[in-house]
């Protein structure tokens, strides 16, 4: 519960309220981690298409040593924070908070008045209740995983798993994803997907498509997953990776009449709750923009503008880019490719740019960019595939934020 350095810059004092280690999910058990842990596979992804260049090698990932350089890495950045803090004169407020009344939190013990609270208490893994829960592992488990198992089944095809599912297949590991819809990643261009799933089959990594598990059970040899379509499965290791949920519970919202549902806190165009000087930011939020750390941060900073006054309309997000870290990459901004394809408004056009010049696309196929242009040739949107993309997708943003046209770029 907090709100960010512009509002210490506008001389308000600030307290931040964490019952866990300081800067969240993120920093701690996502992004930062992922980001340490997927590095070298990319290097060795780029490194493998220079087969046809004369280029080979053998270089393998030690995961056992990659685990303990993360885990002497990621814990540093708490504290880099935590100091951080203290030089903006931020009180950092350590135990479990809950509102009180619309002025009061209590932490703890303690109780602490604000003109302003801010819930961003973000998003834990879904579980699914099902027999045999007790032996699902989550996404803060596979990130701590000292040892890679032999033999890992996931549950969901979303990014979480399609990220996690990459990594541990070029370690050599036998790797089973189980989906109850019949593709993945349902969210992105359905082709770029085809791509991705047909590499990642090609490395072992069999897909299960159509499924519902509905239980996992140990056995002498380690545990085997069933489906209520008939599918089993003999294991290692499951990873429950069917979602996210938010942290509405135990907040005291229920008592001040703070509307909530499975998707989240209900705000307005302010980012205020039901309740006007109690805002919500990040994850927490009942929205259908993408949830991550550059969206929090946007809200954060709109937030703080507004209690300081300097912001008094409603938020206006601009395109936000995401990317999905399987190889090759896939990103996406703006209006989607269903979207452009929908409506006459917009015109697609696709580029196989992977197929030309090859030298400068690290002799990637099937590097692809899909955009859609709107009547004044602005760029709306965006869709790439390639292991590029990344770096990609944050150009083509800025141009359509920006309302950058063909003429201007030229």
């Amino acid at each position: 519960m907090a709100c960010g350095s512009d509002i210490v810059s506008g001389r308000k004092k600030v307290a931040i309220v964490e019952k866990d280690i300081t800067a969240g999910t993120c920093t701690n058990y996502g992004c930062s981690a992922k980001f340490l842990l997927d590095s070298p596979f990319e290097f060795i992804d780029s490194l493998s298409r220079y087969d046809k260049a004369g280029i080979t090698g053998n270089t393998k990932v030690n995961w056992q040593e990659l685990m303990a350089y993360k885990k002497s890495e990621i814990p540093t950045y708490a504290s880099l924070m935590e100091g951080m803090f203290a030089q903006m004169q931020i009180d950092l407020l350590k135990g479990y908070g809950k509102l009180v009344d619309a002025h009061t939190v209590s932490v703890d013990d303690d109780r602490i008045s604000a003109d302003y609270i801010v819930l961003g208490t973000g998003q834990r893994p879904a579980r699914l209740q099902i027999k045999g829960q007790k032996f699902l592992h989550d996404s803060c488990d596979f990130l701590d995983l000292d040892k890679m198992p032999k033999h890992i089944t996931f549950i969901g095809a979303g990014i979480i798993s399609m990220e996690f599912a990459t990594m541990s297949a070029k370690l050599g590991s036998e790797v089973h994803i189980i989906e109850y819809a019949d593709r993945a990643l349902v969210a992105y261009q359905e082709n770029y997907i085809d791509s991705v799933v047909a590499k990642m089959t090609a490395e072992g990594v069999y897909f299960h498509f159509k499924q519902a598990v509905q239980a996992v059970e140990e056995t002498t040899a380690g545990l085997r997953v069933t489906t209520a379509q008939g599918l089993e499965l003999e294991t290692d290791y499951v990873l429950d990776v069917t979602g996210r949920i938010p942290n509405v519970e135990n907040l005291g919202p229920d008592e001040l009449g703070i509307a909530y549902n499975r998707s989240g806190i209900v705000v307005n165009e302010y980012l205020q709750t039901s309740v006007p000087n109690i805002f919500a930011s990040g994850d927490v939020i009942d929205k259908n923009i993408p949830c991550l750390t550059s969206t929090a941060s946007f809200e954060s900073d709109y937030i703080a503008a507004y209690i300081l006054g300097v912001n008094q309309e409603a938020i206006q997000y601009p395109a936000i880019p995401n990317l999905v870290y399987t190889f090759p990459r896939i990103a996406q901004v703006g209006v989607s490719v269903v979207e452009g394809r929908e409506n006459d408004a917009y015109r697609i056009v696709e580029i196989p740019f992977g197929q030309q010049l090859k030298f400068q696309t690290k002799l990637e196929d099937e590097a692809h960019v899909t955009l859609i242009v709107n009547q004044n040739k602005e760029l709306v949107g965006a869709s790439l595939l390639g292991n590029e993309a990344g770096e990609m997708i944050n150009l083509l943003t800025l141009m359509i934020n920006q309302k950058v046209t063909a003429n201007d770029l030229s």
